[in-house]
């Protein structure tokens, strides 16, 4: 059923990359219909698209115990092992029988079977990829089929506000003495501006990353921690945000995105260099060299910029590839490169570290659920377990996927009808404002955020850092909270209530966690 202020479906997801596609098109499969919403114009601009190297398969010489130790030592010892065997044991299966087999993606073969490499941290070669372009190709693919099933309705400019819980939105006041749960969301139409209703038997958050909560980011626009504050006003739990991801290798050009340069490019022989060519890896990770851990490299690179008062380091490919096997290899990012006056066959790439992935997120067990009934957490957005302090290179799309599809299996097999008794209780959104907010002071904020987080929540962190940025977080808080009352809900708006809240939890996360393991680094780490 629907009106101009009321949704009404089975499952509302949010997010509308691999890992909440997955699960809508698994749902669909099993004939429960799902409604997607992303708050972009374009439903594939994703982090799930935007990720270059690969997605782990299985390599000849590997086996699921193999993944496994390899997923675990990345993660310095603090891998969830029911998720990381999870992972080994139905990935490969659940990758074949989808990309493979159903949407055909098309892989990089080599004498007529699937080729492989190998990344950092990996032991074996088993990641397959497309190119340098493999989460753009998989997101294709899942739209695509997404596209044409009548029982998956997309939504693109929908931009979840808050997650309706009864015991807080209800004008049943006696719901506060039953079990916590969610039964939807209130989300903006951004080309209307009107908010709806979106009611649902099950909610499942696939909105993926927070990158762009610091000030140089790979992820898209709208990975801004919109999912963990929304979790985190409903009352979820939140776990391990202090292990945030750099990626060591982004393009560093004044004016230009910090486009990422992928782990594959170094898989392929690049080296990192300083503005002379010199290597520098020997120095840091002598057994790794250029395939070390990302929270190590991405140290290292940071440590060398400030020996050299310099703000990048170099990636030297031309010397180690030709230049027909790069721009075979790597075309987008030849491309790109070239487009800023950067020709990677004859010059160094310019790089720079940068936010990529969140290892924490919404507290979720082996199937996705959160502890709020009837409110699931996929992808990025969630904590599996899996990652631990660090994320082994290539496990993200993979992760996506199984967590999509076994999120899925479990409401189909737990589905219950709640739709009647929410639509009859949660009201309308309350239009209290005429006036939208000014965005000239949004951005002023946003990009404080973005500074005090690359600043003080960063690569490398201090208590003294850490400390004055929860007090400028909090404050800057308590004015944002009245500036989003104080106007109409706009998709900027809830995206700065939304980053300033998140940055909150990691900070907090940051100051409390006192050793430095994995990408979380204390410079008074025990």
């Amino acid at each position: 059923m629907k009106n101009n202020e009321l949704i009404q479906t089975q499952v509302l997801i949010i997010g509308s990359g691999i890992a909440g596609l997955s699960a809508a098109i698994e749902l669909a499969d099993n004939n429960i219909a799902s409604t997607v919403i992303s708050r972009s114009d374009d439903v594939t601009d994703t982090n799930t698209s935007r990720a270059q190297g690969g997605i782990i398969y299985k390599g000849v010489d590997d086996t699921k115990a193999i993944l496994a130790t390899d997923i675990m030592a990345a993660g310095a010892g603090l891998c969830h092992e029911d998720a990381v065997n999870l992972l080994a044991k139905k990935g490969p299966d659940y990758l074949k029988k989808l990309l493979l087999n159903r949407l055909n993606i098309q892989f990089d073969s080599e004498n007529e079977k699937l080729a492989t490499c190998k990344e950092a941290a990996h032991s074996v070669s088993r990641i397959i990829h497309a190119k340098d372009a493999t989460g753009h190709v998989i997101q294709q693919g899942l739209t695509k089929e997404a596209n044409k099933n009548a029982l998956i309705t997309i939504l693109p400019n929908h931009t979840a506000i808050d997650l309706i819980t009864p015991d807080h939105h209800s004008t049943d006041k006696l719901s506060v003495y039953k079990r916590k749960s969610c039964v939807g969301a209130y989300v903006l139409n951004n080309n209307t501006a009107k908010v709806k209703r979106v009611i649902a038997d099950n909610t499942i958050i696939a909105s993926g990353g927070l990158g762009q909560i610091y000030l140089h980011s790979s992820n898209p626009k709208g990975a801004r921690g919109d999912g963990i504050a929304m979790a985190n006003r409903a009352g979820a739990r939140i776990i391990n945000t202090e292990f945030v991801q750099f990626h060591p290798t982004t393009f560093y050009k004044k004016g230009a995105d910090n486009f990422l340069i992928s782990e594959a490019v170094r898989g392929a022989g690049a080296k990192l260099v300083d503005a002379n060519g010199k290597p520098f890896m020997q120095k840091y990770a002598p057994e790794w060299l250029d395939l070390a851990p990302r929270d190590v490299v991405s140290r290292s690179i940071f440590t060398e910029m400030t020996l050299n008062d310099t703000p990048c380091m170099y990636l030297d490919i031309k010397s180690h590839l030709s230049a027909d096997e790069i721009i075979d290899r790597f075309p987008n990012i030849y491309h790109y490169c070239l487009e800023h006056n950067v020709d990677i066959t004859q010059q160094f790439i310019p790089i720079t570290p940068a936010a990529h992935y969140s290892c924490g997120g919404i507290w979720v067990d082996e199937v996705g659920k959160t502890d709020i009934d009837q409110l699931y957490a996929i992808g990025e957005v969630a904590c599996t377990g899996l990652h631990g302090a660090n994320r082994l290179a290539s496990t993200s799309l993979l992760e996506g996927l199984v967590w999509g599809i076994e999120s899925a299996k479990d409401i189909i097999n737990n589905h219950t009808d709640t739709l009647t008794c929410a639509t009859e209780t949660i009201p309308s959104w309350q239009y209290n404002k005429n006036s939208f907010a000014d965005e000239v002071l949004i951005q002023h904020d946003i990009q404080r955020i973005q500074s005090l987080m690359w600043n003080y929540v960063g690569v490398s962190r201090s208590p003294e850092r850490l400390i004055r940025a929860l007090r400028e977080l909090r404050n800057l808080e308590t004015d944002i909270e009245q500036f989003y009352r104080d106007n109409k809900v706009s998709d900027d708006l809830i995206g700065l209530r939304n980053s300033v809240r998140t940055s909150i939890i990691i900070t907090l996360a940051a100051w409390s966690n006192k050793t430095s393991v994995g990408c979380h680094y204390r410079e008074d780490g025990q």
